[in-house]
Protein backbone atom coordinates (compact mmCIF):
# COMPACT_ATOMS: atom_id res chain seq x y z
CA UNK A 1 0.00 0.00 0.00
CA UNK A 2 1.28 3.64 -1.16
CA UNK A 3 2.22 5.82 1.70
CA UNK A 4 0.28 8.90 2.14
CA UNK A 5 2.00 12.40 0.97
CA UNK A 6 1.83 16.11 2.26
CA UNK A 7 3.65 19.03 0.74
CA UNK A 8 4.69 21.09 3.65
CA UNK A 9 6.16 25.04 2.90
CA UNK A 10 8.56 26.14 5.25
CA UNK A 11 7.14 30.35 5.08
CA UNK A 12 8.76 32.98 5.76
CA UNK A 13 12.87 31.80 6.43
CA UNK A 14 13.26 34.81 8.87
CA UNK A 15 9.94 33.57 11.08
CA UNK A 16 9.74 30.34 13.24
CA UNK A 17 8.32 28.46 10.17
CA UNK A 18 11.21 26.24 9.53
CA UNK A 19 12.22 25.28 13.06
CA UNK A 20 8.84 24.72 13.96
CA UNK A 21 8.07 22.81 10.70
CA UNK A 22 11.53 21.07 11.22
CA UNK A 23 10.23 20.39 15.19
CA UNK A 24 6.91 18.99 14.30
CA UNK A 25 7.71 16.37 10.82
CA UNK A 26 10.31 15.15 13.28
CA UNK A 27 8.04 14.81 16.09
CA UNK A 28 5.85 12.72 13.82
CA UNK A 29 8.03 10.93 12.11
CA UNK A 30 9.22 9.70 15.77
CA UNK A 31 5.58 8.91 16.50
CA UNK A 32 5.53 6.14 13.53
CA UNK A 33 3.78 8.60 10.91
CA UNK A 34 2.40 6.82 7.78
CA UNK A 35 2.63 10.20 5.94
CA UNK A 36 6.04 11.18 3.75
CA UNK A 37 6.43 14.71 4.06
CA UNK A 38 7.78 16.91 1.19
CA UNK A 39 9.58 20.53 2.69
CA UNK A 40 9.62 23.04 0.25
CA UNK A 41 11.45 26.11 1.15
CA UNK A 42 14.94 27.86 0.75
CA UNK A 43 17.73 25.95 -0.94
CA UNK A 44 19.75 26.14 2.35
CA UNK A 45 17.08 25.43 4.68
CA UNK A 46 17.33 21.61 4.77
CA UNK A 47 16.65 19.78 7.87
CA UNK A 48 17.40 16.64 6.73
CA UNK A 49 14.05 15.45 7.03
CA UNK A 50 11.34 13.88 4.44
CA UNK A 51 11.83 14.61 0.57
CA UNK A 52 13.64 18.26 0.64
CA UNK A 53 13.10 20.81 -2.40
CA UNK A 54 14.55 23.90 -2.51
CA UNK A 55 13.04 26.71 -4.31
CA UNK A 56 16.11 29.33 -4.55
CA UNK A 57 18.89 30.84 -3.04
CA UNK A 58 17.67 32.98 -0.08
CA UNK A 59 19.68 36.45 0.25
CA UNK A 60 18.39 37.90 3.17
CA UNK A 61 16.33 40.56 2.03
CA UNK A 62 12.19 41.30 2.67
CA UNK A 63 11.54 40.74 -1.03
CA UNK A 64 13.68 37.37 -1.47
CA UNK A 65 11.65 36.12 1.89
CA UNK A 66 8.57 37.03 0.40
CA UNK A 67 9.79 35.44 -3.11
CA UNK A 68 10.52 32.23 -1.90
CA UNK A 69 7.12 31.62 0.68
CA UNK A 70 5.42 32.17 -2.51
CA UNK A 71 7.42 30.34 -4.65
CA UNK A 72 7.20 27.29 -1.82
CA UNK A 73 3.84 27.84 -1.91
CA UNK A 74 3.02 27.64 -6.11
CA UNK A 75 5.36 24.37 -5.97
CA UNK A 76 2.97 22.62 -3.02
CA UNK A 77 -0.31 23.73 -5.49
CA UNK A 78 1.57 22.21 -8.55
CA UNK A 79 2.12 19.02 -7.41
CA UNK A 80 -1.07 18.78 -5.16
CA UNK A 81 -2.79 19.36 -8.82
CA UNK A 82 -1.28 16.89 -10.70
CA UNK A 83 -1.89 14.46 -7.47
CA UNK A 84 1.95 14.18 -6.27
CA UNK A 85 0.41 14.61 -2.68
CA UNK A 86 -2.89 14.59 -1.51
CA UNK A 87 -2.65 18.00 0.26
CA UNK A 88 -0.45 20.92 1.56
CA UNK A 89 0.55 22.64 5.19
CA UNK A 90 2.15 25.86 4.99
CA UNK A 91 4.29 27.46 7.39
CA UNK A 92 3.24 31.48 8.43
CA UNK A 93 4.29 33.81 5.80
CA UNK A 94 4.65 37.77 6.36
CA UNK A 95 1.85 39.62 4.10
CA UNK A 96 4.39 42.53 3.73
CA UNK A 97 7.18 40.69 2.82
CA UNK A 98 4.88 39.10 -0.16
CA UNK A 99 4.33 42.24 -1.32
CA UNK A 100 7.26 43.75 -1.35
CA UNK A 101 7.94 40.54 -3.86
CA UNK A 102 5.16 41.77 -5.83
CA UNK A 103 2.71 38.99 -5.01
CA UNK A 104 -0.82 41.12 -3.99
CA UNK A 105 -2.83 38.31 -2.38
CA UNK A 106 -2.99 39.14 1.28
CA UNK A 107 -2.30 35.92 2.55
CA UNK A 108 -2.39 32.16 1.84
CA UNK A 109 -6.71 31.96 1.63
CA UNK A 110 -6.63 34.23 -1.41
CA UNK A 111 -3.37 32.70 -3.14
CA UNK A 112 -4.47 29.17 -3.24
CA UNK A 113 -7.96 30.55 -4.74
CA UNK A 114 -5.70 32.44 -7.40
CA UNK A 115 -3.49 29.38 -8.19
CA UNK A 116 -6.29 26.89 -8.05
CA UNK A 117 -8.85 28.97 -10.29
CA UNK A 118 -11.91 27.93 -7.83
CA UNK A 119 -14.73 29.79 -7.13
CA UNK A 120 -15.47 29.80 -3.91
CA UNK A 121 -12.96 28.98 -0.58
CA UNK A 122 -13.45 29.56 2.79
CA UNK A 123 -11.22 29.90 5.91
CA UNK A 124 -12.27 27.48 8.67
CA UNK A 125 -10.58 27.76 11.74
CA UNK A 126 -10.59 24.36 13.72
CA UNK A 127 -9.71 23.42 17.10
CA UNK A 128 -11.06 19.51 18.01
CA UNK A 129 -10.16 20.07 21.48
CA UNK A 130 -9.86 23.38 23.00
CA UNK A 131 -9.15 24.85 26.93
CA UNK A 132 -12.83 23.96 27.44
CA UNK A 133 -12.92 20.69 26.03
CA UNK A 134 -15.61 20.71 23.10
CA UNK A 135 -14.40 21.36 19.48
CA UNK A 136 -14.87 24.98 18.23
CA UNK A 137 -15.13 25.23 14.33
CA UNK A 138 -15.16 29.04 12.96
CA UNK A 139 -15.67 30.22 9.82
CA UNK A 140 -14.50 33.81 8.63
CA UNK A 141 -17.47 35.22 6.33
CA UNK A 142 -14.52 37.89 4.99
CA UNK A 143 -10.69 37.59 6.14
CA UNK A 144 -8.10 39.95 5.49
CA UNK A 145 -9.62 43.36 4.97
CA UNK A 146 -10.24 46.53 6.84
CA UNK A 147 -13.35 46.59 9.24
CA UNK A 148 -14.50 49.50 7.53
CA UNK A 149 -14.95 47.43 4.09
CA UNK A 150 -17.01 44.54 6.23
CA UNK A 151 -20.18 46.12 5.46
CA UNK A 152 -19.99 46.77 1.89
CA UNK A 153 -18.66 43.14 1.66
CA UNK A 154 -21.03 41.61 3.67
CA UNK A 155 -23.87 39.86 1.57
CA UNK A 156 -26.79 37.56 1.38
CA UNK A 157 -24.94 35.88 -1.58
CA UNK A 158 -21.72 35.78 0.35
CA UNK A 159 -23.21 34.16 3.50
CA UNK A 160 -24.94 31.66 1.65
CA UNK A 161 -22.08 30.86 -0.41
CA UNK A 162 -20.23 30.36 2.64
CA UNK A 163 -22.41 28.26 4.93
CA UNK A 164 -23.11 26.56 1.79
CA UNK A 165 -19.13 25.52 1.45
CA UNK A 166 -18.64 25.12 5.20
CA UNK A 167 -21.81 22.60 5.22
CA UNK A 168 -20.64 20.56 2.38
CA UNK A 169 -17.14 20.17 3.66
CA UNK A 170 -18.51 18.99 7.29
CA UNK A 171 -20.35 16.22 5.81
CA UNK A 172 -17.82 15.65 3.58
CA UNK A 173 -14.65 15.34 5.66
CA UNK A 174 -15.93 15.98 9.30
CA UNK A 175 -18.77 12.81 8.47
CA UNK A 176 -21.05 15.32 10.04
CA UNK A 177 -24.12 14.01 8.32
CA UNK A 178 -26.45 17.07 9.23
CA UNK A 179 -24.18 20.10 10.54
CA UNK A 180 -25.96 22.49 12.82
CA UNK A 181 -24.43 25.87 11.94
CA UNK A 182 -24.78 29.39 13.86
CA UNK A 183 -24.58 32.58 11.74
CA UNK A 184 -22.77 35.08 14.27
CA UNK A 185 -24.27 38.47 14.22
CA UNK A 186 -22.27 41.66 12.50
CA UNK A 187 -23.66 44.15 14.92
CA UNK A 188 -23.85 44.51 18.67
CA UNK A 189 -26.57 42.59 20.37
CA UNK A 190 -27.36 41.68 16.60
CA UNK A 191 -28.65 45.14 16.18
CA UNK A 192 -31.65 44.99 18.74
CA UNK A 193 -34.36 44.77 15.91
CA UNK A 194 -32.46 47.78 14.32
CA UNK A 195 -31.12 50.13 16.87
CA UNK A 196 -27.73 49.45 16.04
CA UNK A 197 -27.66 48.53 12.80
CA UNK A 198 -29.43 47.09 9.53
CA UNK A 199 -27.60 44.12 8.20
CA UNK A 200 -29.53 41.52 10.36
CA UNK A 201 -32.41 42.22 9.01
CA UNK A 202 -31.51 42.93 5.25
CA UNK A 203 -28.72 41.10 4.70
CA UNK A 204 -28.69 38.07 7.25
CA UNK A 205 -32.27 37.14 7.33
CA UNK A 206 -32.37 36.54 3.60
CA UNK A 207 -29.60 34.50 3.70
CA UNK A 208 -31.13 32.71 6.36
CA UNK A 209 -34.13 31.87 4.95
CA UNK A 210 -32.41 30.81 1.53
CA UNK A 211 -30.37 28.38 3.43
CA UNK A 212 -33.40 27.18 5.48
CA UNK A 213 -34.94 26.42 1.97
CA UNK A 214 -32.04 24.98 0.53
CA UNK A 215 -32.37 22.15 4.05
CA UNK A 216 -29.04 23.20 5.41
CA UNK A 217 -29.26 23.76 8.96
CA UNK A 218 -28.48 27.31 10.36
CA UNK A 219 -29.80 29.68 12.99
CA UNK A 220 -28.82 33.43 13.43
CA UNK A 221 -28.37 35.93 13.62
CA UNK A 222 -26.88 35.31 16.87
CA UNK A 223 -24.99 37.90 18.97
CA UNK A 224 -21.07 37.54 19.45
CA UNK A 225 -21.56 37.71 23.12
CA UNK A 226 -23.11 34.51 22.85
CA UNK A 227 -22.62 32.54 19.81
CA UNK A 228 -19.28 31.15 20.86
CA UNK A 229 -20.34 29.67 24.69
CA UNK A 230 -23.52 28.35 23.23
CA UNK A 231 -21.54 26.17 20.62
CA UNK A 232 -18.82 25.47 22.72
CA UNK A 233 -21.65 23.96 24.66
CA UNK A 234 -22.52 21.55 22.09
CA UNK A 235 -25.84 23.59 20.52
CA UNK A 236 -23.61 24.19 17.07
CA UNK A 237 -21.09 22.49 14.99
CA UNK A 238 -19.30 25.50 13.42
CA UNK A 239 -20.23 29.41 13.51
CA UNK A 240 -19.79 31.90 10.64
CA UNK A 241 -17.95 35.01 11.45
CA UNK A 242 -18.74 38.21 9.74
CA UNK A 243 -15.33 39.19 10.46
CA UNK A 244 -11.94 38.31 11.08
CA UNK A 245 -11.24 39.72 14.82
CA UNK A 246 -14.37 38.99 16.00
CA UNK A 247 -14.04 35.04 15.01
CA UNK A 248 -10.35 34.56 16.06
CA UNK A 249 -10.15 36.45 19.10
CA UNK A 250 -12.46 33.38 21.10
CA UNK A 251 -10.93 30.88 18.62
CA UNK A 252 -6.62 31.66 19.85
CA UNK A 253 -8.71 32.35 23.42
CA UNK A 254 -9.19 28.76 24.15
CA UNK A 255 -7.68 27.06 21.48
CA UNK A 256 -3.96 29.29 20.56
CA UNK A 257 -1.55 26.42 20.43
CA UNK A 258 -3.44 24.18 18.93
CA UNK A 259 -6.14 25.50 16.35
CA UNK A 260 -5.36 24.92 12.65
CA UNK A 261 -6.33 26.82 9.37
CA UNK A 262 -8.31 24.51 6.75
CA UNK A 263 -8.97 26.34 3.53
CA UNK A 264 -12.29 25.28 2.13
CA UNK A 265 -13.20 24.65 -1.88
CA UNK A 266 -9.57 23.55 -2.96
CA UNK A 267 -9.39 20.40 -4.96
CA UNK A 268 -6.72 19.22 -2.21
CA UNK A 269 -6.24 19.64 1.36
CA UNK A 270 -4.53 22.99 2.72
CA UNK A 271 -3.77 23.38 6.54
CA UNK A 272 -1.93 26.01 8.49
CA UNK A 273 -1.14 26.32 11.99
CA UNK A 274 -2.95 29.26 13.73
CA UNK A 275 0.09 31.45 14.54
CA UNK A 276 2.36 33.68 12.25
CA UNK A 277 5.99 34.55 11.67
CA UNK A 278 6.68 35.51 15.19
CA UNK A 279 10.09 37.30 14.21
CA UNK A 280 10.43 38.22 17.79
CA UNK A 281 11.30 34.63 19.25
CA UNK A 282 12.93 32.94 16.18
CA UNK A 283 16.05 31.23 17.09
CA UNK A 284 14.92 31.24 21.29
CA UNK A 285 13.75 27.81 21.78
CA UNK A 286 10.69 29.39 22.46
CA UNK A 287 8.81 28.45 19.75
CA UNK A 288 6.02 25.68 19.79
CA UNK A 289 5.22 23.15 17.47
CA UNK A 290 1.84 22.24 18.98
CA UNK A 291 0.02 23.97 15.84
CA UNK A 292 2.12 22.83 13.40
CA UNK A 293 1.92 19.03 13.93
CA UNK A 294 -1.52 19.40 14.40
CA UNK A 295 -1.68 20.82 10.90
CA UNK A 296 -0.20 18.11 9.80
CA UNK A 297 -2.02 15.96 11.95
CA UNK A 298 -5.30 17.52 10.44
CA UNK A 299 -3.91 17.69 6.47
CA UNK A 300 -3.38 13.63 6.71
CA UNK A 301 -6.73 13.03 8.06
CA UNK A 302 -8.77 14.85 6.27
CA UNK A 303 -6.80 13.51 2.87
CA UNK A 304 -7.49 9.77 3.83
CA UNK A 305 -11.37 10.56 4.04
CA UNK A 306 -11.22 12.67 1.05
CA UNK A 307 -9.02 10.38 -0.91
CA UNK A 308 -8.88 7.15 0.85
CA UNK A 309 -6.88 5.70 3.83
CA UNK A 310 -3.42 6.42 2.94
CA UNK A 311 -3.89 7.60 -0.48
CA UNK A 312 -1.08 9.09 -2.42
CA UNK A 313 -2.96 9.78 -5.30
CA UNK A 314 0.56 8.87 -7.85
Amino acid sequence: MSRQRLAVTLGDPRGIGPEVVADAVRHLENQGSDTEFILLGPDEFNPGLGTYNGVGHFDGSERSAGLLSALAVERAVRLALVGTVAGIVTGPIHKPALRSAGFMEPGHTEMLQRLTDVSDVGMLMVAEETALGAPLRVLLATTHVPLRDVPDLLSTDLLVSQAMLLNSSLETDWNLARPRLALCALNPHASDDGLFGDEENLVFRPAIDALCKADIQVEGPIPADTVFNRTLNGEYDAVIAPYHDVGMAPFKTIAFGAGVNVTLGLPFVRTSPDHGTAFDIVDTSRADSSSMQAALRMASGLASKRFGTLAART
